[in-house]
């Protein structure tokens, strides 16, 4: 979600520098970078260490309600991203959100999208291994009624592209502010913009010729 239909992570930087500040400390860009599509409890952790002086679910509830303040005063959408979603509804495809937000953002942001978009929602606080473990794509996948290998996943971050790739979905990274590369495993595509359906069938065509080795 964060950095795929959406790029959140200037709203993640602002809270996450603004919750540090108060507790007298120094978050930097680079400590932010840190947390790109991990989960929960492990960015809160991590925020401890920056010398945040709270338990794990404040600092997990802290941040998200401030970048939750500032998507209702507007959605960054990704170029591409509301499009491709409308097609692949159009052609009754089923969709699944996997992200490492917290449920009360991921249907906050699905339901700007509009209602019923999304077949199943897969948040972070609904899974005992986050990204990079592929549980959650695995979770999702189940949910949806679908083989693992007969999805493809979007992704734009390392953890949640290490994700997607160990459950065995057809993996697509759209990188949005780290530097991630194609390779034997996955695609790169450098935007979703004028991506279609039949793209995303084409990259499950070559993800299924790679694992048959044909």
């Amino acid at each position: 979600m964060d950095g795929t239909i959406v790029d959140t992570e200037p709203y993640w930087m602002r809270a996450e520098t603004d919750l540090v500040a108060e507790h007298g400390g120094v978050w930097t860009e680079a400590d932010g970078m840190q947390l790109v599509g991990s989960g929960l409890v492990q960015s809160a952790r991590i925020l401890q260490q920056a010398g945040v002086a709270l338990e794990v679910d404040e600092i997990i509830g802290a941040p998200t309600d401030r970048v939750m303040v500032q998507i209702e005063q507007g959605v960054p959408w990704r170029p591409g991203a509301r499009e491709l979603i409308a097609e692949l509804r159009e052609a009754g495809i089923p969709i699944a959100l996997v992200t490492m937000s917290i449920r009360r953002m991921a249907l906050q942001v699905a339901a700007a999208i509009g209602e019923g978009v999304f077949d199943v929602v897969i948040a972070g606080d609904d899974v005992e291994h986050p990204k990079p473990h592929p549980q959650p794509y695995l979770l999702a996948a189940e949910r949806l009624g679908v083989d693992i290998g007969d999805c493809v996943a979007i992704e734009d971050s390392e953890f949640g592209l290490v994700s997607a790739v160990a459950s065995g979905a057809a993996t697509i990274v759209v990188p949005l502010h780290l530097a991630l590369h194609d390779g034997p495993t996955h695609e790169l595509w450098p935007t979703l913009d004028g991506r279609t359906v039949a793209d995303l069938g084409a990259a499950l065509e070559r993800h299924h010729h790679r694992a048959t080795g044909a």
